[in-house]
């Protein structure tokens, strides 16, 4: 008898080990529609945008390469923008060039040749990595780091590369740090209506830090699993001595 009830008493917690972890495993269905773009003020997040911009300004740690079209003594490839926002070109020295698009930086560059000798300068710019556009995730996701990431990605891309969230994640709890003029800003998402597309998904800009909060009865039921196999050992090691006992 009570070899029984032990059997069914553990029995009972893995059954409701599973139950509680599939309900948690669920996620919400999308919504049809237009996704949401207007951003909630009261959750920090005025200033967030879900539209790509049309133009492209250089940054600090960006790689670029200047071409003057038949004189390769005047290009450069692969060339960093320095922390002060400036680039050394030959002949030209130092010149600020963070702030700029690469048609501006083109105009400026030619300007700059012309005013030195060169007869009718014919300059092409490319930025050839985004190495400015870095993102920190962290929190409770699979793969948490810092990752270089494309003009344009949003939120949604920066909890992909860190490989989504994990099973103990308070997924209406993701907190986004950004800097602004007056300090770092907090803003608050919630993953589970981004997903469904009730709440925007915004553009990330360089040096975000992406937080996913922790469930912590998710972190209990994980850690009632983990302990399950010793929890088994132990239960029946004690009904051994009862039934030896007897």
């Amino acid at each position: 008898m009570i070899l029984t009830k032990a059997g069914d008493f553990k029995f009972g917690i893995c059954a409701l080990v599973a139950m509680s972890l599939g309900a948690c495993a669920s996620t919400p269905e999308p919504v049809i529609g237009p996704a949401a773009s207007t951003p909630r003020t009261d959750l920090g997040q005025r200033g967030y945008s879900v539209t790509r911009s049309n133009t492209y300004l250089m940054r600090p740690s960006d790689q670029i390469s200047v071409n003057v079209f038949r004189e390769p003594d005047f290009s450069l490839q692969n060339v960093r923008i320095g922390v002060g926002g400036d680039v050394s070109l030959p002949m030209l020295g130092s010149i600020q060039a963070a702030g700029m698009t690469a048609a501006q930086f083109e105009q400026d560059v030619a300007r700059r040749l012309t005013a030195a000798g060169l007869r009718q300068p014919m300059v092409s710019v490319n930025v050839n990595e985004y190495a400015s556009h870095l993102v920190t995730v962290e929190g409770a996701v699979e793969d948490p780091g810092v990752y270089a990431f494309q003009p344009g990605a949003r939120l949604s891309a920066a909890i992909a590369m860190g490989g989504g969230t994990s099973r103990t994640a308070k997924r209406d709890q993701v907190a986004v740090f950004r800097e602004t003029a007056n300090g770092i800003s907090v803003a608050k998402f919630d993953y589970s209506q981004v997903s469904q597309g009730t709440m925007l998904d915004p553009i990330l800009e360089p040096g975000d830090r992406v937080v996913v909060g922790t469930d912590g009865m998710s972190v209990f039921w994980q850690d009632f699993l983990t302990a399950l196999p010793a929890f088994g050992v132990f239960a029946s090691a004690g009904i051994n001595l009862i039934d030896d006992n007897n």
